[in-house]
């Protein structure tokens, strides 16, 4: 027994059997259809693939940030059993839910004075969120005890890259990412983003290109560009609604880096819902954001 848990919130978009497998507790979210609402994780009642089903029907996705119980009732159960608690929160840059998490950690800390409660911020979302959680988990089980976690994970989130494009930027718009005449004239010429998220959390436009495919192998590139395999090999793929894609992006990476440890996720909502349906995303050990 390492004398603490991982938690970590279901921004993450790692499947449940995954989480269960490296030991993380993931807390659930809530998100929207049309104004319906819906649990998306653990024990929820939608998956990524109904969302984003739901989203290419014409619904509307929304999302909601943790309520202040559900972390005290997650935190807690760890903490009666005399376990510390590290949580791994959603991006500051795109989400004011990790300031509900401190409150509740705050008093929590008087509760259980002899335990240990440590929240990061991450500054990461999807996949990359769950890619540093699983490195975390690997150093975890490798014997690192909480306060060295908690300055490992410090010392190496912002060296997660992060990288996406999506197909349909009336998404970007809606979410107030690019501008109604952008989201026009880019449709119209099929005109794609890459775009990453930056040191302070944020997603930010970096480049522009022409086609879907070209867009795919820009993010390729990326990889191509700041890969830091010496120090993982591991990469993840996350895609909403468009594994045809994902697989021609992994062909891509495995054609020039044939050592390079792939796996493909199914985005969930709490991404999806602001990129839409053909949003696509590249995680990997990078010497920078």
């Amino acid at each position: 027994m390492s004398g603490y848990k991982i938690v970590t919130d279901a921004t993450v978009d790692l499947t449940p059997a995954w989480a269960e497998r490296i030991g993380v507790d993931i807390i659930p979210m809530e998100c929207q259809l049309d104004g319906a609402p819906y649990s998306f994780g653990p024990g929820g009642n939608i998956s990524g693939e109904e969302f984003f089903a739901g989203m290419r029907q014409g619904k509307t996705g929304s999302t909601s940030q943790i309520n202040p119980t559900v972390y005290e009732s997650h935190f807690e159960r760890f903490l009666s059993q005399g376990l510390d608690v590290v949580y791994l929160c959603f991006s500051s840059g795109l989400s004011g839910t990790i300031q509900a998490a401190r409150i509740c950690m705050e008093e929590l800390r008087e509760k259980y004075p002899d335990r240990k409660i440590a929240c990061i911020d991450t500054l990461s979302a999807s996949n990359g969120e769950g890619f540093l959680v699983n490195e975390a988990a690997a150093q975890q089980a490798a014997g690192l005890d909480f306060d060295t976690l908690v300055a490992w994970v410090e010392k190496n989130k912002l060296k997660v890259a992060h990288w996406f494009t999506v197909e349909d930027l009336h998404h970007l718009h809606r979410g107030g990412r690019v501008s109604a005449a952008t989201a026009i004239m880019g449709s119209a010429l099929q005109i794609k983003p890459v775009m990453h998220c930056d040191n302070e959390g944020h997603l930010t436009n970096t480049a522009k290109v022409r086609g879907r495919k070209k867009s795919l192998l820009a993010l390729v590139d990326r990889m191509d560009a700041s890969w830091t395999p010496e120090k993982g090999k591991r990469a993840f793929i996350c895609h909403g609604d468009c594994m045809e894609d994902a697989k021609f992006m992994e062909a891509a990476i495995l054609e020039r880096h044939s050592d390079a440890e792939i796996t493909i996720f199914h985005m969930g909502p709490i991404i999806g819902a602001h990129c839409g349906p053909g949003v696509i995303a590249l995680f990997f050990w990078g010497s920078e954001r």
